[in-house]
């Protein structure tokens, strides 16, 4: 009896841990998604993937313990007979598997396309009159529907930059400022050994490999202005990797317009007073 109580109390304790994962396991098994539309293409891809996974396991691990307490072994019972094969049931489970892997190839490539290739930034991302922030003369999509704001992302240890457009008089560190409802578009490199970028809730990972670009999206929506996500590298990199951390902060395009001047002025003060040095130090010497 005793026997049978503990089994209903494991199995009960099983059920409440099943009905409270959902909850209390929010993106601890699946991609963190809710920052930008990729990174929710990405984290339903991998729970379709998962979900099917997972019940073919439980069919295949069922079938297997309901057949070894089935057919087990019994003092005094009839000897086991021995079974050569089942030509239909072998020749169902190959096609079952196939079924399956070309219904998620299917799938796969269904939403492969909205992963890689960026959508146009919305109505209410940052101003297509704004030009020195953002380049729209680019052959690939998004090809229309507002301008989009390119960010070089360069990787060295132990730290990011991010150099926004063409010029090199708008860059940070550590903090990238985007707009939201904009497509960021990001190009990944490296300074010297490889790093991984990696901010969860917006993407996927995109290496950055020294004397290449890696390139990937994403977009906020407008609801979240004001939010900040966190990421780090996700490559060893050497013994500063842990500390290789990076943020990517949610602003209005209004908010955005008026934080990239006041860091313009920033830098340039900061490029007019090292000048003023240099010539100060010339004079001396």
């Amino acid at each position: 009896m005793s026997r049978r109580l503990l089994t209903a109390a494991v199995a009960a304790a099983l059920l409440a841990m099943l009905v409270a994962a959902p909850s209390a396991l929010a993106d601890a098994l699946t991609p963190e998604s809710g920052g930008s539309q990729n990174a929710d293409n990405i984290d339903t891809l991998y729970k379709i993937t998962l979900y099917i996974g997972l019940v073919i396991f439980l069919i295949v691990e069922g079938t297997l313990i309901w057949s070894l307490v089935r057919f087990r072994a019994r003092r005094g019972g009839p000897e086991a007979a021995q079974m050569r094969g089942n030509t239909p049931l072998e020749v169902g489970w190959t096609l079952g598997a196939a079924l399956i892997l070309v219904m998620l190839t299917v799938v796969t490539f269904l939403y492969l396309d909205d992963i890689e290739n960026p959508p146009a930034s919305g109505p209410n991302g940052l101003r297509a009159s704004q030009a020195q922030f953002a380049s729209i003369d680019q052959p690939e999509p998004p090809t229309s529907g507002g301008p989009v704001l390119r960010v070089n992302v360069v990787g060295q240890q132990y730290l990011w930059r991010f150099d926004y457009g063409q010029s090199n008089d708008l860059f940070t560190y550590h903090q990238m400022v985007v707009p939201v409802d904009t497509t960021v578009v990001l190009h990944i490199t490296a300074s010297d050994v490889i790093h991984s970028w990696w901010i969860p809730k917006l993407g996927g990972k995109a290496d950055g490999v020294p004397g290449h670009i890696n390139e990937t999206w994403f977009k906020i929506p407008g609801k979240l202005a004001g939010t900040t996500f966190h990421g780090q590298c996700a490559e060893l990199c050497g013994a500063g990797h842990a500390d290789m951390r990076a943020e990517v902060r949610a602003v209005t395009p209004d908010q955005f317009e008026q934080w990239a001047a006041g860091q313009r002025e920033a830098i340039q003060a900061a490029h007019d007073d090292l000048a003023a040095q240099r010539r100060l130090r010339e004079r001396q010497d």
